[in-house]
């Protein structure tokens, strides 16, 4: 089998054996493909009607093109079947197209749970205070109490940094800006803005 795989391969079709192709594209897949022969085992996976392997061929060649595409198998597929040379492009663009919206929707989500965890730290700080900073009714915790908001600390310096600004103002200053971002962005989802203790929320 090590020896006669790709020539099993092929009698195997020719002669309708399906036990014998199962066993060949199995042995093909494990042990016989590498770089240097990929190219040429697609070719002979598409003729021999075989998808599984035809498919495993596709995805090395998209992992791997860079080392691929200067092989003596794609330059001989170049020039007898341009058509899979450009089939394979078309795919790798694809693949590189859908892993960069993927990465885009990851880095949106990312943004999101950020601004979800800022405004329930909001929230936090201004209806039941943390360690150093509340309503004026609130007892405060003190500074050595660990909170349980990820974005506490970092909402509690920007409070107090819009408290003090001189240039507090939409436009103004790049803190102060986020600052207004987020009490707006609060107020357009806040549910209950008659009873709600965050600053302008009404």
């Amino acid at each position: 089998m090590k020896k006669y795989a790709l020539h099993l391969l092929v009698l195997s079709h020719v002669f309708s054996v399906q036990s014998l192709k199962i066993v060949c594209t199995d042995q093909l897949e494990r042990f016989f493909l590498a770089p240097d022969n990929v190219v040429d085992v697609l070719q002979l996976a598409r003729l021999c009607d075989a998808p599984r392997l035809s498919l495993i061929c596709t995805r090395m060649i998209v992992g791997d093109f860079k080392t691929i595409s200067l092989s003596e198998g794609w330059k001989v597929m170049r020039r007898a079947n341009p058509s899979l040379e450009q089939e394979l492009l078309e795919f790798l663009v694809e693949v590189d197209t859908r892993r960069q919206e993927r990465a885009k929707r990851m880095e949106e989500k990312k943004v999101y749970l950020q601004l979800y965890e800022a405004m329930e730290a909001l929230v936090h700080i201004c209806r039941d205070g943390c360690r150093t900073i509340g309503p004026w009714d609130q007892k405060l915790k003190g500074s050595q109490v660990v909170c349980k908001f990820p974005a506490c600390k970092g909402i509690e310096l920007l409070v107090r940094h819009f408290s003090a600004c001189k240039k507090r103002v939409p436009r103004g200053c790049a803190n102060c800006k986020r600052m207004w971002q987020l009490l707006e962005l609060h107020s357009r989802m806040c549910s209950t803005p008659d009873t709600c203790r965050v600053p302008l929320c009404r």
